[in-house]
Formats: C-alpha cells, structure tokens, sequence
C-alpha cells in the first residue's frame, strides 16, 4: 500500500467524527475509490416499489437503517418522521411526526418498534398503528439500533455507557460503563444480546460480557490493542456488532484490530485473522463474511479463520455492512449503488442504482427481498431474481 493511502485511510477517524459533528457537507469518501467495471450480470435486481421518507439521513449520515417485521416495514428520517409500509406493495400503513431528531437505527420485534433520539431519548412505538408507548432518557446521543430480549432494551450512547430498560416500560433496569479514548470512531457500536447476558464492544477495544440480571461484567477481553504515536494511530474501535452463531461461538470485528473467534461462555479464543473492520458481519452456514476498511470483502471458514475468497472489486467505495439475500452478499456504496456477490464464489453477479445520495445504512433483507434506504430517504424494495 503506498504512503499517500495509508495517510488518506489515516484520516478515517477524524472524518468520522466530523460527520458525527454534522459538518461534513459532501457526498465523498476520505480517499479514491475504484471505479466500476462491467461483469457478467447473472443476477437481476427489479424494484417492486419505493417511497420517499421525509428528509433522509441528514447532512451527518446518521445510521438510521430500517427495519422489518412480519409483512411491515419501518424507516424514519432525521427529522422525526416515522413511516410503517407494507413490505409487498409500498402502501403506507401509518406515518407519524414526532418533531424530535431520530439518530438511531430502527429495531422491529414483538410489535413494537425501538429507536433513539439525537438528545438521548429512547421511544417505543406500537407498530400497529404508530401510537407512543413510552418514552425514556439515556445518558447521551444513541446511533446504534436498541437490543432486546424479553425483558430488556439495552441501549449504547456514543459516551460508551449501557442502559439496560424495561422493555414494557422504559425503566431503568442497570447501567454499565467503561472508560472511553479522546477520539474515537462514531459511535456505532451495538451490543448482542440474548436473555441471559449482553456482549458490549467499546471504543477502547474491549469486550465485555454483561449478566443481564445486574449490568455486572462476567469477563472482559482486549481485542484490540492500541498502537502508533497519534491518537488517530491508537483507535481500536468494537463499532459493529458482535454475531453470535447458534453454537455458542462469537465473532467480533475491530477497527485496527483483528477478526476475532472466541468461545462465547468463558471468551477463549478459537482464531484471529488480521483484518480490520468498523462492520458487523454476517455468518452463513460455515462462512462468515467480513468488509473490511477499505472495502474488500472477505469470506472466512468459521471454524479456523481461513481465508475462502477475497473480492476487492468494490475496493475504498464506502461500503455498507453486509446482508444476505438468496445466497447472494448485499451492500450499499457512496455513489448509491447496490452491490451484489455470490456468497460461495465471491464474484460480482449483480447491480442497480438506487439514488445518487449514496447508500450508507444496512440493507435489510427477507428471503429474496432487498429493501434499502439512500441518504435522500429513498426506501427502495427490490426483488433478486437469478
């Protein structure tokens, strides 16, 4: 990698924070991004519908990615606009102006719809017809989705404090802090959580593991160690989620750190790979699959850390986390267009635009079914088809 990148891909944390800041005004990555070429499109993607969601994202990007549950599906915008649409049609089943600035993801389950709020309140909205349950306040601003289990919403605020609340009624249940670096990358980290206990990844490069009864620590683990003279240098940030697989192994990404396996009950580690990520990954069968900083995608055998395949065709284009759809990897770009790669292969096999303002959120997809939402607050539902 030459100097003048590796100083560009430096300039990632400063960027970030500047965005979080709400000053960054255009609708470009920190450093050049490969151009486009033509592949043999064996997958097609055919818009079935899409609405305009009030002012989109906001000049800060902020991660308000849309949710899905049963036949619903629900977006917002920066502003406080909330919309719940039909999945297959596009309908608009009920909107809902709130007049409080959304700053959060959406998170969609058990009929009730979970978000946050850019002065710190967590709301809980009925998802049949939009109407407020409760509302409650945390210690700061949140950007990442709230998480349940059946009693709880665990919620971290970009300070690196972890509210759990009630999830009937917004109370506070424990809190749970930890020390945080001066700088750091925006605040997205999002806890995974289960009923007995929640994994909380900080911007200091830890992971703990919290009993949910208390908020109390059950062990906690460096996975990034802090490095280089700058504090630029020395960001070691847990900003996605962990993924817990179903038998009890966790996979933890880390901004200039590794991937990591460990043994999700005691935190012994099974494998590192040397790759480092600001996104949650997504396992699928045997193979997880990671997008690194500068947008190559890797797939890795999640039993030993292998590397499978490596795609770097969407090299430094800002991509999105991953989904998946119908065997099929899927992701946004900074120019708005929607990517796909075949899971097993790693091979280009599909591509549409969706809106110039750029894609920055998580897709969220069913099946076949894609919906994703650009910068401009574009909800876009597409279908794949082989």
């Amino acid at each position: 990698m030459s100097i003048s990148k590796q100083l560009l891909r430096a300039s990632l944390g400063a960027l970030t924070l500047a965005l979080l800041a709400g000053c960054a005004s255009k609708n470009e990555p920190a450093y050049t991004p490969k151009e486009l070429r033509s592949f043999d499109e064996t997958s097609s993607l055919d818009t079935q519908w899409r609405r305009n969601v009030g002012a989109g994202l906001g000049r800060a990007r902020y991660p308000i990615a849309p949710a899905r549950e049963g036949d619903s599906v629900f977006a917002a915008d920066v502003e406080g606009v909330v919309m719940a649409l039909n999945a297959n049609s596009g309908q608009v089943e009920w909107e809902i102006d709130l007049d409080t600035p959304i700053s959060s993801a959406l998170t969609a389950v058990a009929g009730q719809l979970y978000f946050a709020t850019g002065n710190g309140e967590v709301i809980a909205l009925n998802q049949r017809d939009g109407s407020e349950n409760w509302r409650s306040r945390v210690s700061s601003q949140v950007l990442a989705a709230p998480q349940p289990n059946q009693q709880l919403l665990v919620v971290q605020s970009v300070d690196g404090r972890v509210t759990a609340l009630d999830r009937a009624t917004g109370q506070e249940r424990w809190v749970y802090t930890s020390s945080q670096p001066s700088l750091t990358l925006r605040g997205t980290g999002t806890p995974m959580v289960i009923d007995p206990v929640s994994f909380i990844g900080s911007a200091n490069g830890r992971l703990a593991t919290l009993d949910n009864r208390s908020g109390q620590p059950l062990w906690e683990l460096q996975i990034a160690m802090p490095s280089g003279r700058s504090e630029v240098d020395r960001l070691v940030d847990l900003s996605g989620q962990a993924t817990l697989s179903p038998d009890g192994r966790l996979f933890v990404t880390s901004y200039n750190g590794p991937v990591v396996a460990l043994e999700a009950t005691q935190g012994n580690v099974l494998w590192e790979a040397n790759l480092s990520s600001r996104h949650t990954p997504i396992l699928v069968g045997n193979l997880l699959f990671v997008v690194t900083d500068n947008s190559e995608v890797v797939a890795l055998d999640a039993n030993s850390g292998r590397e499978i395949w490596r795609n770097d065709d969407l090299e430094d284009r800002w991509l999105t986390a991953p989904a998946f759809a119908d065997g099929r990897l899927v992701f946004g770009d900074f120019e708005g267009y929607l990517h796909l790669i075949d899971a097993r292969e790693g091979d280009l096999v599909g591509r549409t635009r969706v809106h110039s303002s750029g894609i920055s959120v998580r897709p969220v997809t069913e099946g076949s079914i894609i919906h994703v939402q650009a910068n401009n607050g574009r909800l876009e539902t597409l279908e794949v088809t082989p």
